[in-house]
Formats: C-alpha cells, structure tokens, sequence
C-alpha cells in the first residue's frame, strides 16, 4: 500500500516539476527573444538614423595609429574611463584591428583594454564601417567629420553614440566648438556630450 501511494506521488512530482521546468523554460525563452527582437529593432533604427547622415570617406592608411578621445556621450560600456585612446592597425585580412584604452575613475587607476575587429562592409564608403567587440555582434563607426590632414575626426554611431578624437590629447576650444556645431546641425544632442579628461603630458 504504502509502495502504490509513494509511487503515485513520485509520479505526480515529476510531471509537476516538468511542468514547472518547462513553463519557466518556455517564459525565459520568449522574455529572451522579445528582448532580443526589441534590441533588434532599436538598432535597426539607429542603424538607419546614422546610416542617412553624411559622413566623410577615409584614406585607410592614413587614418591608422592613436587617437585620444578628447569628448563622448556617455555610455554604459566605457562607463567612467579617463585617459581614453583608440589605436588602429592593419590586420592581414584587410580588416582593422581596434585596440581601446583607459583607465578607470583617475589617470593612475586600472588601465582597461579591449579589442575589436573592424572592417568596411563597402569599399566605395569607406568612412562608414563596422566594428566588433563580441561576435557576431557589431555596431556602426560612420566618420562623421575629419579634417584634412587626419588630426581631428568626429565618430557616430546612432543618435545616443558620438565621439571627438584628436591625434592629440587636447583640442583647442575653437575646432571643438565648430565640431559642436556640426553635430547639432546633424541632429545630435550635444548638451550629453562630456569632455574626457586625458594626460596632456603626452
């Protein structure tokens, strides 16, 4: 008697604990992929936002080497990096290879690096590329502006992405404020933008 009853009982606590596996299964999976469609269909948006802007095609080779942020946008994955810079380098493959630094809080705080590959999906527009930190994750790095001589360029990604490189630590007020300009005028929110504090030592 008492096996039948335990016997019921182990049956019924399985099929309940399947139920609950796979009802709580079933809810993470759809939580999961509204999640992942709604991430999908902002980017989407934004993809097609910067992707209207016009942007300044690059010479590859001479856009290589270090820039120093000089401002940004604040953002969750840079978070409160000082000191920040971006070296690029050509890769065997034709891609660039993204090399971010900087440091966390202060100048002398845990220096932070992350690599990246990036590549130029079209060779007719080569100032908007592709970049990845995660794959197959990537994000758009659309040159917004850039002068002449390679020294200052300003990089969209978005409307809530915007960063100011020099080939120096500092910029003076005058080319920032003209970046400024030109970033409202090409629908930016420039008032979320904040310098970045570098080592004008180098």
């Amino acid at each position: 008697m008492y096996a039948l009853i335990l016997a019921v009982l182990s049956k019924y606590f399985k099929c309940l604990s399947f139920y609950l596996v796979y009802n709580v299964s079933m809810k993470i999976k759809w939580l999961s992929f509204l999640s992942v469609g709604l991430l999908f269909a902002g980017c989407l948006t934004q993809a097609s936002w910067i992707g209207s802007l016009p942007h300044k095609n690059i010479d590859v080779p001479r856009y290589l080497g270090t820039w120093y942020e000089i401002a940004r946008i604040p953002n969750w994955f840079e978070g409160d990096l000082v000191g920040v810079s971006a070296t690029y380098s050509l890769k065997p493959d034709g891609h660039l290879e993204v090399r971010n630094a900087g440091y966390d809080h202060v100048l002398t705080g845990d220096k932070k690096t992350a690599i990246g590959d990036a590549w130029i999906p079209d060779p007719k527009e080569t100032g908007q590329l592709k970049v990845s930190f995660f794959w197959p994750f990537s994000g758009d790095y659309v040159v917004l502006d850039r002068d002449e001589d390679y020294q200052v360029a300003m990089i969209g990604s978005g409307k809530d992405f915007l960063w100011i490189l020099c080939r120096k630590p500092f910029l003076s007020e005058t080319v920032y404020t003209q970046l400024l300009s030109k970033a409202t005028a090409l629908g930016f929110d420039v008032s979320r933008l904040q310098k970045t504090t570098q080592n004008i030592t180098n």
